[in-house]
């Protein structure tokens, strides 16, 4: 995931008191602040959090390039999903995943966090700007996402780790999940939701450009032309790290309208998904002894 990728409002100000609405006839609330909120009051908590806010009361900045990380909390064990819905009306479903660590089940008080450092993926920021929610909707018993998101089947390598989702946008998200809730007893889930920013600008893990002073870049790499060719590839010595080297192409890539749905590196190679509509890239990299080859495919 670019990419992209992804902090808590509590929920009293869109919770509606038990006293005027019974267990049995609540419905789901559809939220334009916290996009699905339960009306009952129920014991379960739930809370979400990026790593730039602690508090989950801020709206914290994050730039191209940079890393994210997720955190989710409950006081009583409970299935817990997180969805990423970005400016554009795009939803990721984040949890549960394929990936190690993507059980979605979480115990009580005790902290979960996506990726952690165990896994094999990052969630690396993305375009477009604009604000991000993070919803976590936990529950105690299991629910049946089969109508919002599928997994893709295991192929290749790294296929199939992050699930498909067929809505698009809040409100349709919103409304899905009011019927997934619907069987499962009222007082038995409960949602929090998470902001934070995509700004303009440049982070610990964008690709800079050299001040205009400088008559030469800090560092320059083969850069990336858009044709026809379903594959490009170059070759090039470098004193750069391969962090470096792949966030270049990355961001490259990102420029273009990809966001990146997985990442891996095994031994000096380094490998990466991206997605655009129906087009997909993948980007290779390969380090041996100072001297890179990148590959760049691309697949309608």
């Amino acid at each position: 995931m670019n990419k992209n990728l992804k902090v808590a409002l509590t929920l009293p100000l869109a919770l509606m008191t038990a006293a005027l609405i019974t267990t049995a006839s609540a419905a789901p609330k559809l939220s334009a602040q916290s996009i699905i909120v339960n009306p009952v009051q129920t014991s379960l908590n739930v809370k979400v959090w990026t790593d730039r806010d602690n508090s989950g009361s801020q709206t914290p900045n994050y730039y191209v390039g940079d890393k994210i990380r997720i955190y989710t909390s409950v006081n009583q064990d409970a299935y817990v999903y997180l969805f990423n819905v970005d400016p554009n009306g795009q939803v990721d479903l984040i949890l549960p995943n394929r990936y190690a660590g993507g059980a979605n089940y979480v115990r009580a008080n005790t902290p979960k966090v996506f990726p952690s450092s165990q896994d094999r993926f990052t969630f690396d920021i993305a375009a477009p700007y604009g604000l991000n929610k993070v919803l976590a909707l936990a529950s105690k018993t299991q629910l049946n996402l089969n109508e919002i998101a599928t997994f893709q089947t295991q192929g290749t390598q790294g296929q199939g780790g992050f699930a498909d989702v067929k809505v698009k946008g809040q409100q349709q998200l919103a409304q899905a999940l009011s019927i997934v809730v619907n069987p499962v007893p009222q007082n038995s889930w409960i949602s929090d939701v998470a902001f934070y920013n995509v700004a303009q600008g440049y982070g610990s893990g964008s690709v800079q450009p050299a001040p205009v002073a400088q008559p030469q870049p800090a560092y320059s790499f083969p850069v990336y032309v858009v044709d026809q060719q379903p594959e490009w590839r170059t070759t090039f010595s470098s004193e750069r790290n391969a962090d470096d080297v792949y966030s270049f192409y990355a961001a490259e890539l990102q420029r273009q309208g990809y966001r990146q749905t997985d990442r891996r590196a095994d031994r000096g190679r380094y490998a990466g998904q991206f997605q655009n509509g129906g087009n997909t890239s993948e980007l290779r990299i390969t380090v041996n002894g100072g001297r890179f080859e990148i590959v760049i495919i691309k697949r309608q």
